[in-house]
């Protein structure tokens, strides 16, 4: 069974045995893990909070996890807006599969369901942001119709990175 669902202590050594496989990648080599695990409940809590009251320069977003057979296989993160920075790199949507579970359809399916409480939450329109060199995440963008607008160069910690922003309509 696949399922979207909401950040929870049920599943608190999944998402912490994903975390792990996840720290050793650019993109997530700054999570503590060993303090997450210290205090979920607090980790839980701030999470959720993002949601209603994010934190200065920030916009809301809302976090879900992918659940497969009971395991935490990944998570995504809904921007209920865009900064003009997120309209650069970013967009409404990030997301990460465990490194484990990638080239099984996971990410497909977990955007497909994203997009759907994209919808609930009034969302017509997504854009999602990608490294051309990401192939996983192209597929999965494309697989969900995105339509690439463009491709840009943006500069990130003084280095130039080339990003492809794609549109869904939902």
């Amino acid at each position: 069974m696949i399922l979207l669902v909401r950040p929870s202590i049920e599943y608190k050594e999944s998402h912490i045995n994903m975390l792990n496989e996840l720290k050793n990648e650019d993109k997530y080599n700054k999570i503590n893990v060993s303090k997450i695990r210290k205090n979920f409940s607090k980790y839980l809590f701030e999470i959720n909070e993002r949601e209603i009251n994010p934190k200065q320069g920030r916009v809301p977003d809302t976090n879900f996890w992918l659940i497969v057979n009971e395991e935490c296989v990944g998570t995504i993160n809904i921007r209920h807006s865009l900064t003009e920075n997120l309209k650069k790199i970013g967009g409404h949507i990030g997301y990460g599969i465990k490194p484990s579970e990638r080239k099984k359809g996971y990410g497909t399916h977990m955007l497909k369901l994203a997009l759907i409480e994209c919808k609930k939450m009034g969302l017509n329109k997504v854009l999602i942001t990608c490294s051309p060199n990401n192939i996983g995440s192209v597929k999965i963008i494309e697989n969900n119709g995105g339509v690439l607008e463009n491709e840009i160069i943006v500069e990130i910690d003084k280095e130039n990175r080339r990003t492809l922003r794609y549109w869904i309509d939902i």
